[in-house]
């Protein structure tokens, strides 16, 4: 009796178990594919070895030729569509046994026979009648014993894979086979960007997680798993396309004791198609180790998001619009402000202060308690913050004075007091400037929130950068302690200027780099070599003054091409490699000398370009007859400051000292300082003091401020209170300790410390008042270098000054500090040439007309005490030489 045929059902291999079991996925009849478990009847393949687990620590092995039956099958079936019977189920299981056939043309292929064929299956001869199939399955093993196919072959034990299921040092696995693309077959499918795979030849069992993306995941919560959104379509989307498929992998890196891989399909980068379907996202911590392809996989994601597939089907751009007339510009880098900031100059000669996207500069180191150490120190972080300074130079060197191409990628807008940022992409050439400071480790790159679309259009790169970075122990990533830089800061500085200048004058041409430029002639010079910063102030010259801020707020007008000056000197020289020469200091503690850019003098630059005009101190320097020409060639052309210069007609001078004017001001002397200098209120504004005081007291008294409340800052104007229990008017100049500050009582000018407890806040309404105390110098009279004289100068001066009545004529002015006559009200006095005449001063000469006579005068007085010894001519002549002028120092 003939038996009836089976009722084949159709499917797609799913995977292959073993040589005999495989999941087929049936034709879906609405929802998910159901899937079944198959075993092939009649048969018994080899057995696979099992992965070692915490419950089985012992690590099995394969029969002889298990691999290559699994391989067999899984290479005959696996994406397939086939033709399944199933003859009857395992008791207690949902395994199902059958047999499998493959369409060739008309025909149906059984792939039992086929394995058995090739020896790889062996045959089940339990039953006591054998039917058709099994004789034939029978008699197809016969013939591969006789052929020694399969596990008949007498070789057959060594057949066997050695396999490696895990690696004991993972980063180093990945270093030694950098770039290489291992031949593999995928084993499991986790989720969506996760997988374990067989690396061959070697058998090194993996787990892979795709490099730069990441699917939605399956949370777990206990026994129980719970899908993210798009999570279970993500992993069928990847297990239906590499379950089982041989693929290549090359392995980007380490994640814990997972690797970062790129798995390629045949068809293409499964990462890639995962972001162009909406399944995944790009991940910048893992995007930073992908070696290549970073804008494709953007692009992709970036593609899906306007699409609005599937995990993006909420997505609201959050990056403004950039105007595209101002999207991309080239310009001149003419200052770095610092590692992530610098201006530049465009085509049109308007300058823009541009920020580098996505980087964030080196910061100040923290101590333990979380906060920053700083104490009563002044913060200087070029300086102080570790490889802030080193950044700042990388970029200086590279880009100050190079033309750039500027590609803006957002703009950040104003917040938290902070004004709008336009962040870009700077290239020289073909480098990207934010790349390659990263990668020296001068940078890193700024961590984004997911959901933040503003980011450099080069984002992957600085990722990638900052990886390279940190492998190479590179900068801000290294073990080494961070390079310091103690820097004396002279500028301003009186004490540390007088140290400092006689190494300086014989050091010749010191080589700087300009810090800042502050007017035309005033300059910050930081000197490498000296490791020192100081004000520098260029000789021979006098420019034009800026407008500018003076005390309370009042602007202090500018003189006309004060602002061109300092645009010239500030193009010209700012953040570059320059030379200077010093010549002295002033009072101020500022250095006076010449500055050199590329060997042009920039003193005689500026009085070329008619910015400048030449002063008198420059007649005793080498430079002196060139600067004169560049003036007379300027007038001639007429150029900026000279632009209404008229050349004036000699007259025959009758008096020479009729051109000092002289208009007395009645003064009172209320505090002396050194050298030669004092400060007056005037008398007419004796009754408006003292009212103010008074009302200052009330006030006070009226609304008693909370000890504590104020916080001192230096520059501000203060309520102080003085050693006779009265409040005044005072300005912060510095922290003396930690609890003491020094003020400024700016309507007397004498300098006190105090303690912090006695410092207020000014009430609002004695702010507009200015400053009644006014500093003056004694003009055409100059100090004796010797210590002990000058202790005896300045001990005489306040004696015959202090709290007296004088008046007082403004005689000349030297960057911006006023040099005037005294004379007594009655005897009319000239304390000056009193100074001299006692011996205890010397004579400042000047060259113009209007001073010629008291200059005789005081030389007439000034020999007479040498000749009469007295004070300091008591021993003797004791100059060197008394051709003193500006910019003059003893040698």
């Amino acid at each position: 009796m003939a038996q009836p045929s089976p009722v084949l059902h159709k499917g797609i291999v799913k995977q292959v178990l073993s040589g005999d079991s495989v999941i087929i996925r049936e034709q879906p009849r609405g929802g998910p594919p159901p899937e079944k478990n198959l075993g092939l009847s009649n048969v018994t393949a080899p057995k696979l070895c099992r992965r070692p687990t915490l419950a089985v620590s012992a690590e099995s092995r394969d029969e002889p030729f298990a691999w290559e039956s699994r391989e067999f099958l899984r290479k005959q079936l696996i994406g397939k569509e086939v033709f399944y019977s199933v003859e009857y189920n395992a008791p207690g299981s949902n395994k199902h046994y059958g047999c499998i056939y493959l369409k060739n043309g008309d025909q149906l292929v059984n792939v039992t026979e086929l394995s058995v064929m090739e020896g790889l299956l062996e045959v089940k001869r339990g039953g006591i009648k054998l039917n058709d199939d099994q004789s034939k399955l029978i008699d197809l093993e016969e013939a591969a014993k006789a052929a020694e196919k399969g596990k008949w072959a007498t070789n057959a034990s060594e057949h066997v894979r050695n396999i490696h299921w895990s690696i004991e040092n993972p980063k180093h696995f990945v270093d030694s086979n950098n770039g290489k693309d291992f031949e593999a077959i995928i084993e499991h499918v986790r989720d969506g960007c996760t997988v374990r795979a067989f690396l061959l030849p070697d058998f090194y069992h993996v787990t892979v997680m795709m490099t730069g993306i990441k699917t939605p995941m399956f949370k777990r919560d206990g026994p129980n798993e719970t899908p993210e959104p798009f999570a279970v379509e993500a992993k069928f989307f990847t297990e239906s396309r590499l379950l089982q498929r041989e693929v290549k992998i090359r392995l980007d890196g380490v994640s814990n004791a997972n690797f970062l891989g790129t798995v390629i399909h045949p068809a293409g980068n499964i990462a890639q198609l995962l972001l162009r379907e909406g399944f995944a996202r790009c991940v910048d911590w893992s995007m930073s180790v992908l070696p290549s392809g970073h804008d494709v996989y953007r692009s992709a994601e970036r593609s899906s998001k306007q699409m609005k597939k599937r995990m993006w089907k909420d997505y609201q751009p959050t990056t403004p619009s950039v105007n595209i007339d101002n999207k991309e510009f080239t310009g001149k880098v003419i200052e770095v402000i610092n590692s992530d900031a610098m201006v530049v100059k465009r085509s049109d000669g308007t300058s823009k202060k541009i920020f580098l996207s996505s980087l964030r500069p080196p910061r100040s180191a923290t101590r333990e308690d979380g906060e920053q150490s700083s104490g009563n120190k002044k913060s200087r972080p070029l300086y102080d913050v570790p490889y802030m300074f080193e950044a700042r130079e990388f970029l200086r060197n590279k880009l100050i004075g190079k033309k750039v191409n500027v590609c803006v990628d957002y703009i950040k807008p104003a917040s938290d007091g902070y004004p709008e940022k336009t962040c870009v992409t700077v290239t020289i050439g073909t480098i990207n400037v934010a790349e390659a400071l990263i990668s020296k480790g001068l940078a890193t790159a700024l961590r984004h929130r997911q959901d933040d679309d503003q980011r450099s259009s080069h984002y992957d790169d600085l990722l990638s950068a900052e990886t390279r970075a940190i492998k190479n122990g590179k900068g801000l990533h290294s073990k080494k302690e961070a390079p310091t830089h103690r820097i004396s800061d002279v500028s301003g500085d009186v004490s540390k200027a007088k140290q400092f200048l006689p190494f300086l004058q014989r050091a010749g041409r010191i080589n700087g780099i300009v810090e800042f430029v502050a007017s035309g002639s005033r300059l910050r010079v930081y000197l490498p070599k000296e490791t020192c910063v100081i004000t520098l102030l260029l000789a021979g010259i006098e420019c034009p003054r800026m407008q500018s801020n003076g005390n309370q707020g009042i602007v202090i007008s500018g003189q006309p091409y004060g602002e061109e000056a300092y645009i010239y000197t500030k193009e010209h020289c700012l953040q570059k490699d320059v030379e200077i020469e010093v010549s002295t200091c002033d009072r101020a503690g500022n250095f006076i000398g010449w500055l050199f850019i590329e060997d042009v003098n920039l003193s005689l630059s500026l009085v070329k370009e008619g910015l400048s005009s030449v002063h008198f101190s420059a007649e005793k320097s080498p430079f002196y007859s060139h600067l004169v020409m560049a003036e007379e060639n300027a007038k001639s052309a007429k150029l900026k400051i000279w632009a209404n210069y008229e050349e004036t007609k000699p007259v025959e001078v009758v008096d020479d000292t009729s051109e000092r004017q002289c208009n007395y001001e009645k003064v009172v002397v209320t505090e002396v300082g050194t050298p030669l200098c004092f400060w007056v209120q005037h008398a007419d504004t004796a009754k408006d003091i003292e009212q103010m005081m008074e009302r200052l007291r009330a006030s006070l008294s009226a609304n008693p401020p909370v000890p504590g409340s104020y916080t001192a800052r230096r520059g501000d104007l203060c309520a102080a209170l003085f050693i006779d229990n009265n409040w005044y008017r005072a300005r912060i100049l510095k922290n003396a300790g930690p609890k003491e500050i020094t003020v400024l009582y700016i309507d007397f000018g004498n300098i006190e410390v105090l303690p912090i407890s006695k410092i207020r806040a000014l009430p609002h309404e004695f702010l507009s008042m200015k400053p009644q105390a006014v500093e003056y110098y004694v003009a055409l009279v100059r100090e004796p270098n010797d210590e002990e004289m000058k202790g005896d100068l300045d001990d005489f001066f306040r004696n015959k000054i202090l709290n007296q009545m004088f008046l007082l004529n403004k005689e000349y002015k030297i960057n911006n500090q006023e040099y005037v006559t005294l004379s007594n009200t009655e005897s009319k006095e000239d304390i000056g040439r009193t100074l001299i005449a006692e011996g205890l001063a010397l004579v400042e000469k000047r060259n113009e007309k209007r001073f010629q006579k008291m200059v005789k005068d005081y030389l007439s007085a000034q020999e007479s005490a040498k000749k009469n010894r007295l004070n300091m001519w008591r021993y003797g002549d004791i100059t060197d030489d008394d051709a003193k002028e500006f910019g003059y120092s003893a040698k």
